[in-house]
């Protein structure tokens, strides 16, 4: 199968080799790569016209967006610039972030899951970040969902999505949406991604409100925004994430920003987290029954 990458990249270059390197020791080489320098001003640039002198399917785009490094709409515009120099010869399109280390059979297993199951819209590994000299679980997010900085989709069910959406939530709303549209999602627990940049280490911290809008745009509804947002703050363990997030949720639905779903994939959204919930809490009781 055909893939191509898209790689945003804004000051990457502690990191953009490794990601590079990582990439052209695969045992199944892409077709094609585009590393989209996003506005650097370190020596990012410089490393990515090392690859592509060396590598004929490594191309560079240039853009000039804004230095500040906002959750979802840059990184997302940058992966378009790269995205709109491509033709139309993939059966896979992978976003990459420049900060990741993959398994150098990471595609080819990739591409053989798609090959097998026709019904698989987007695949991806699992992420590790290192601690204390051991790489670990980044436990951001469950082990079912593929993770924004390495996602695969099929081509197909790319177009069928709507591509990616240009702000924050996207790998959200890609993996919902695949949903809707009757895709699986496809997580290879065998595939142990480096993470060298763990997540949120290049944002500004205060975005709580901006998630809990992001639920609001996602159709969740008061009840399931509620429960997300109080898991997310037991996790932090701060009681005002949870505070925060439900403060952008009810702004945003008191001044009614437009949404990211259509009324239709919202009323699925809220059966299907609705569902995941459910699930868990029978998970989480049935253990606990066989405990005692």
């Amino acid at each position: 199968m055909n893939y191509y990458i898209v790689i945003p990249a804004h000051n990457e270059a502690a990191f953009i080799q490794q990601t590079l390197h990582s990439i052209v020791t695969q045992t199944l080489a892409p077709k094609k790569v585009v590393v989209v320098n996003d506005n650097s001003s370190d020596a990012t640039e410089s490393i990515i016209d090392k690859f592509t002198s060396q590598h004929r399917f490594i191309s560079k785009v240039n853009t000039n967006s804004s230095d500040e490094h906002l959750p979802g709409s840059k990184v997302i515009n940058a992966f378009y610039k790269g995205f709109e120099t491509l033709d139309d010869d993939f059966d896979i399109i992978v976003k990459l972030d420049a900060d990741i280390v993959l398994p150098n059979n990471y595609f080819e297993t990739i591409c053989k899951h798609f090959s097998n199951d026709a019904t698989i819209g987007i695949a991806g590994g699992l992420a590790y970040i290192e601690k204390s000299g051991n790489w670990v679980y980044e436990t951001i997010a469950d082990k079912n969902h593929v993770r924004g900085p390495f996602k695969a989709y099929r081509k197909a069910c790319f177009e069928q999505i709507g591509g990616l959406k240009k702000e924050l939530g996207w790998d959200t709303a890609d993996v919902l949406l695949a949903r809707f549209h009757g895709w699986k999602v496809h997580v290879d627990q065998s595939l142990l991604v480096k993470h060298l940049k763990p997540t949120g280490n290049a944002y500004k911290q205060n975005v709580h409100r901006k998630h809990g809008a992001v639920f609001y745009k996602l159709g969740y509804g008061s009840l399931i925004s509620l429960i997300s947002a109080f898991k997310i703050a037991l996790k932090k363990k701060k009681i005002r994430v949870f505070f925060a997030y439900m403060d952008g949720f009810f702004t945003a639905k008191k001044t009614r920003v437009p949404q990211m779903v259509t009324p239709a994939e919202a009323r699925f959204i809220r059966t299907y987290r609705r569902t995941q919930m459910a699930r868990k809490l029978k998970s989480f009781f049935g253990i606990q029954s066989s405990e005692n």
